[in-house]
């Protein structure tokens, strides 16, 4: 097996782990789901075609599949017909038919959350079918009408969503960052109180914000990403992990890392984070550019950190690219999913070409949780801007992103990737 520059004190023996418990439409909706494989590489040929833009989230709620992002029109499987679908839609995970939600967004969709009853969307917009709604709106998932009830009257966008033990916790540029709301009006719930502000050095063209986040399988534990120097008075640049309790504190779990700057000046270079099914653990992925074999940056990388309380500096390990954006992870006991429009992983010293040790990865990869190395696994897919979304199912794992290619087939931005 090829070396990886292993960031840490110590790294656990790789296991034969094979058991992967998630929820299947979100933290908070329906019950634990068991892989005890790696999902195959070859796509489902049953799924939709989105003619154009991107796919940025996607989220199961029963028997109904939903992709949100920027496109204009959808095909079935099968191209038998073009279907206008303005920025969301919904369809039959199994036999890939569109339902006939339809909603209609002035702008891009960057997330979903459910109950398991009623559906709420983040995003850019400010009118949802005709209807004043900034950020976040709640729809009937089965018609798409706007529910009146509930208005969050935010003042900017929401990037990120999920349902934690009752309450709709949102991310994104509105005025708090991140907040707790009641589900049925919106009204703020005071739960969350912590003053997220600052923008780090090498993000001042961008807007302080709670970008993603991630609850644990308990509900107890919130890792951010996004752009900040400072959460409820504490320093934390990038990165934080939040206790829910009986009200929302900052953790002492830190590290400085993710104070150093990258070479390119992003909007947001933290852009994604994930649980391990246990919650044990967390995986960040980033953006940034490389600095070869410089193990004190986190740039372009995917690094797993203990979900303890403690200040830290180390990951366990950290997977690096050689200079590409990752943008989206998955992280389940059998494997950790990642996807941007990287050409390698195991790549510590390269800077846009493959150093010691790397492997062809593009656009997708799955690592071993335990030392964080390649997989085999390897479907290949077209890089493009690159993959902004995977969500693991009971069935296998859904892949939204902006390009057309997998597996040596040809799916537009939306793909599947079943159980074998």
């Amino acid at each position: 097996m090829k070396k990886l520059l292993l960031v840490g004190a110590a790294v656990v023996a790789a296991g034969a782990t094979a058991l992967a418990a998630v929820f299947t439409g979100g933290p908070a909706a329906g019950s634990p789901v068991v892989h005890t494989v790696v999902v195959s590489p070859n796509p489902s040929d049953l799924t939709p075609r989105v003619q154009d833009g991107a796919v940025y989230k996607m989220l199961q709620l029963g028997g109904i599949m939903f992709a949100g992002g920027q496109f204009s029109s959808v095909k079935p499987y099968n191209n038998s017909a073009t279907i206008a679908r303005n920025r969301l839609f919904g369809f039959n995970p199994v036999s890939g038919g569109l339902t006939a939600f339809k909603a209609t967004f002035n702008s891009e969709v960057w997330a979903l959350a459910t109950d398991g009853k009623s559906l709420w969307v983040g995003g850019y917009f400010n009118s949802v079918n005709g209807v004043a709604r900034t950020g976040v709106v709640k729809l009937n998932p089965y018609t798409g009408a706007v529910d009146p009830a509930f208005n969050a009257k935010l003042s900017g966008s929401v990037t990120d969503l999920a349902i934690v033990k009752g309450r709709l916790i949102m991310g994104g540029t509105f005025a708090k960052k991140l907040v707790a709301v009641n589900p049925a009006t919106g009204g703020d719930t005071g739960y969350i109180n912590l003053a997220i502000t600052g923008k780090p050095q090498s993000e001042l063209a961008g807007q302080t914000k709670v970008f993603r986040f991630a609850a644990n399988p308990a509900g107890t534990r919130l890792a951010i990403v996004g752009t900040f120097t400072s959460i409820g008075g504490q320093a934390r640049q990038r990165a934080a992990l939040i206790n829910l309790g009986t009200k929302a504190t900052v953790s002492g779990w830190y590290s400085p890392l993710f104070d150093k700057p990258c070479n390119s000046a992003h909007p947001t270079w933290t852009r994604d984070v994930d649980f391990s099914p246990d919650g044990a653990f967390f995986v960040i992925v980033t953006t940034g550019g490389g600095f070869p074999n410089d193990k004190t940056r986190l740039c372009d990388s995917a690094s797993r950190w203990n979900a303890n309380d403690s200040r830290t500096t180390y990951p366990v390990w950290a997977n690096y690219t050689g200079g590409d954006t990752l943008l989206s992870v998955q992280v389940t006991r059998a494997a950790v999913y990642v996807q941007g429009h990287q050409r390698w992983m195991n790549n510590p010293g390269g800077s846009d070409f493959a150093g010691p040790g790397a492997v062809s990865r593009p656009g997708i990869a799955s690592l071993n949780p335990n030392h964080g190395l390649a997989y085999s696994w390897n479907p290949t897919k077209d890089r493009g801007v690159g993959g902004y979304d995977l969500l693991l199912t009971a069935a296998g794992l859904w892949v939204g992103s902006d390009t057309t290619h997998i597996g040596g087939e040809t799916h537009e931005r939306l793909a599947f990737l079943p159980l074998p």
